[in-house]
């Protein structure tokens, strides 16, 4: 598992490589909750997911994604909202070896 960095801001693009994939995340808060677009080699693999505690964000090998992405609250069971990015909630890259047998 590997902690992405993020800072406590509501807009915000990152820019990491997972497994040898060059990803973009991009994040966004709305009134209705924090959202992520997910971007590699800069083609959209998914965009506009809502981000919640502990739910995996891609989940579909198909996708063409390997591994996973998902928010942790580090305080409680909340879904992250921008003020706690990188310190109440971490957003951690699972990778394939790592996720269940059978899943993306």
């Amino acid at each position: 598992m590997v902690i992405i960095p993020l800072q406590a801001v509501p807009n915000q693009a990152v820019g990491v490589t997972l497994d040898g994939q060059v990803s973009q995340i991009s994040l966004y808060q709305k009134n209705t909750g924090l959202f992520v677009d997910l971007y590699v080699d800069n083609v959209l693999v998914i965009g506009g997911v809502i981000c919640q505690n502990l739910n995996r964000i891609v989940r579909s090998l198909y996708l063409g994604f390997s591994g996973d992405l998902l928010f942790i609250d580090n305080q409680g069971d909340t879904d992250p909202y921008y003020t706690g990015l990188g310190t109440r909630y971490s957003l951690a890259y699972v990778s394939a070896s790592e996720l269940p047998a059978g899943v993306g």
